[in-house]
């Protein structure tokens, strides 16, 4: 398999809270988050813990053996947590997490897993319309929040109403990312698709899927095209143009693109 990759931070000087690791025959993009206070709760910080997930998600999931993905992300999610909850209150809801994006071929089979806000999008060999894999359930609950929180007439209402949201984290009808529960994984959207149906993937944090999902920059359609054309490197610097032009906090962001997939 063949990987062009970008990643970029959202301001120069800062640093870059996505992670991207790349295998043989898998990539991994994994999209730190936390929240204000979170440095009282985890010394080591959200870089540390989306680097961490990250790369011990690529060896588990390059490793011999049977297990499915949201297996290998749970596991991941374990180890990284047993790492740091000696030390760090990892269960603390400021505490860091993840959004996740996975892509293995094994077998003649590629593999897909999103967990959180990140994409994979799936350019097929067929040229119909790409395949696009994403869990809306954090945007979607987010967003029932807003009329409260536009509501709030002062900052502990606000705290109670961010309380509340943040209860939801990881919780039946709420929304999941990689934290310190391994049972996350088991909530994972996954795809497996024939690898002769497949032109090529790629993998988006949040930070990168906002050039169609927030700023309707073109399509999907579009943005695979752009990729086989130009690369990853060109979708963000369109992300970035955008984010100036209108006045928007920029983000992280990352994209793996993976082509001629074939095992090893």
């Amino acid at each position: 398999m063949r990987v062009t990759t970008v990643s970029v931070e959202a301001d120069r000087g800062r640093t870059n809270e996505d992670h991207v690791a790349v295998g043989p025959s898998a990539a991994v993009v994994a999209d730190g988050a936390f929240l204000p206070g979170a440095e009282g709760v985890c010394h080591h910080g959200v870089a540390w813990y989306a680097r961490r997930l990250g790369g011990c998600l690529l060896e588990l999931v390059e490793a011999p053996g049977d297990q499915a993905l949201p297996a290998l992300l749970a596991a991941a999610i374990e180890r990284v947590t047993d790492e740091h909850r000696h030390t760090c209150d990892t269960a603390d809801p400021t505490s860091p997490w993840a959004a996740v994006a996975v892509v293995r071929v094994r077998r003649g089979v590629v593999e897909l897993l999103v967990l959180g806000d990140a994409t994979v999008v799936v350019d097929r060999a067929d040229g119909a319309a790409p395949i696009v894999l994403t869990d809306p359930r954090e945007v979607r609950v987010g967003r029932s929040y807003l009329p409260a929180l536009a509501a709030a007439g002062d900052e502990d209402v606000r705290g109670r109403v961010l309380a509340e949201l943040r209860a939801r984290r990881n919780r039946p009808g709420g929304f999941w990312v990689a934290k310190d529960d391994p049972r996350a994984a088991d909530e994972a959207v996954t795809a497996q698709l024939p690898v002769a149906d497949v032109r090529a993937v790629a993998l988006l944090s949040n930070g990168a899927s906002r050039v169609v999902d927030r700023f309707g920059l073109g399509d999907w359609e579009g943005v695979v095209a752009d990729l086989a054309a130009t690369g990853p490197g060109e979708v963000v610097r369109r992300v970035r143009a955008a984010e100036q032009q209108q006045g928007v906090q920029q983000d992280d962001a990352s994209i793996a693109y993976c082509t001629c997939l074939t095992d090893g």
